[in-house]
């Protein structure tokens, strides 16, 4: 027999490997209506406005009572005291806000959204407890809010039209207080001065005495003041579909 040596194949080891990126990895999202993605935010850019929706959680739905209302206007007061965030459009549904801001930055907007949720919590949890005498405390607005910036005349007109227009996209003109009014009045269209109505009469309509309207500031953004320069202006009786 021969003694000749028995040549040995290399074997790759495998080893097993736990964590890192993978696919469907991660914090999956709760709830029937899944919020904004974790991801990273984008770089906000000063001189384009932002379509911002906020969703509200648990017991603290139904906003579009005459009590949660003036809750959330105390927080555009308590909001207007900042200098580089603004809000310019706003609308209250059952269970969301729409704003549309500017913010100097993407800090300015970071902040200036915190901050408007943090009072509009405070006023909400107080309204909501003296309407049913149980004490709310907590968290009003899902911790993520989703963000859009408008970056050309189309994107702005749009996102006026939704935002305004909500109540008409959610069926609330239909309700029995609406016959009285042509605008929405749990939003900022009562002081909003480009509708396509007042082309032709500076008075579109007398409000309330007792109205107390959302404190918005007129914009300064080119986007914002310039829009209707190359777009139909918006009618009160527009339906608005996807912003």
């Amino acid at each position: 027999m021969g003694t000749g040596r028995v040549k040995q194949r290399q074997v790759a080891m495998v080893f097993r490997t736990h964590g890192g990126k993978r696919r469907g990895a991660g914090r999956k999202p709760k709830g029937k209506r899944p919020g904004a993605s974790h991801a990273a935010r984008p770089e906000h850019n000063p001189r384009h406005p932002v379509h911002v929706t906020m969703r509200v959680v648990g017991s603290a739905s139904g906003l579009r009572r005459k009590d949660t209302y003036l809750a959330l206007r105390e927080a555009t007061i308590v909001t207007a005291k900042r200098e580089d965030f603004r809000i310019v459009h706003m609308s209250i549904q059952r269970d969301h806000v729409h704003l549309i801001v500017e913010a100097d930055s993407r800090r300015a907007l970071s902040k200036g959204l915190q901050g408007f949720s943090i009072s509009a919590a405070r006023q909400l949890n107080k309204a909501i407890t003296e309407r049913g005498g149980d004490r709310r405390t907590g968290k009003v607005f899902a911790d993520r809010y989703h963000a859009r910036p408008l970056t050309c005349p189309r994107a702005v007109r749009n996102a006026i039209a939704y935002t305004l227009g909500n109540w008409r996209h959610h069926g609330e003109d239909r309700a029995h207080f609406a016959q009285t009014w042509k605008v929405d009045p749990f939003s900022s269209g009562a002081t909003f001065f480009d509708w396509k109505e007042l082309e032709d009469s500076p008075v579109l309509w007398p409000l309330p005495p007792t109205y107390q309207p959302l404190l918005v500031f007129r914009p300064r953004t080119w986007l914002l003041q310039s829009w209707h320069e190359f777009h139909p202006r918006i009618s009160v009786r527009e339906a608005p579909g996807h912003a």
